[in-house]
């Protein structure tokens, strides 16, 4: 397995993680942001130097590259590009809705026809947001909606559907199907991101890091711009 530096900055959490052999070896995280610009730095200087002086080569950069806030992501692929550059090693990007889901994939009670619903805020009761199986096969794949009492119909009449995400609490008013199931405190983190990584490393799946952009909300308000959903 390879050693893996991890960079999460698409909400106002800002993590790092150092992962290898399929666990993680460092992990800090800030909840008090949006304070990127100062944060990931530090936290930057921190894992490399628990790298280098406990002799770990890191093997990649992974990045969750969105949706999520334009600034945040800004902001973590500018210094993962930097630290690719400076160490030449290979960029792997994640989406960050499949992060989410990783946590909820260790739950225990998680039906076998499960279907996996992450959420991220976008404005009133605007969301990005897919849904995945168990496998984070996409069964929907990425959007933005507009959640209404009919979002998701087609699912939840065929399985458990779980909402999970800093999007999905203001829809728990709204989605009021009782194959609708919401879990609080699910957030992308770079400690959630290693097992993604791991299996993106092995199969080559590597970005190219002088063109590289992250999946920035503000595409959200140009596709309904364009579609005049409003």
């Amino acid at each position: 397995m390879a050693c893996i530096l991890h960079i999460e900055t698409s909400t106002d959490v800002c993590s790092v993680a150092l992962s290898e052999d399929g666990a993680v070896l460092f992990s800090k995280e800030d909840f008090d942001g949006p304070q990127h610009a100062v944060t990931l730095g530090v936290f930057i200087d921190e894992v490399l130097s628990m790298a280098d002086s406990h002799a770990k080569p890191i093997d990649a950069v992974a990045i969750s590259c969105g949706p999520g806030s334009y600034t945040g992501l800004r902001i973590g692929a500018s210094m993962a590009k930097g630290i690719c550059y400076g160490r030449d090693l290979p960029l792997i990007a994640l989406p960050t809705l499949k992060v989410m889901s990783v946590p909820v994939l260790l739950m225990d009670e998680l039906p076998e026809d499960a279907l996996l619903c992450p959420m991220i805020d976008a404005r009133r009761m605007e969301v990005y947001a897919a849904i995945y199986d168990r496998a984070l096969n996409p069964v929907k794949e990425v959007s933005a909606d507009i959640v209404t009492t009919d979002s998701y119909a087609e699912y939840l009449e065929q399985h458990p559907v779980y909402f999970f995400g800093n999007g999905a609490a203001k829809c728990k008013e709204v989605i009021t199907h009782p194959n609708a199931r919401f879990i609080d405190g699910i957030q992308p983190l770079a400690r959630w991101m290693f097992p993604l990584a791991d299996r993106q490393f092995l199969d080559g799946t590597f970005q190219d890091v002088a063109y590289f952009e992250p999946f920035y909300l503000k595409e959200f308000v140009a596709t309904v711009a364009k579609n005049k959903v409003f």
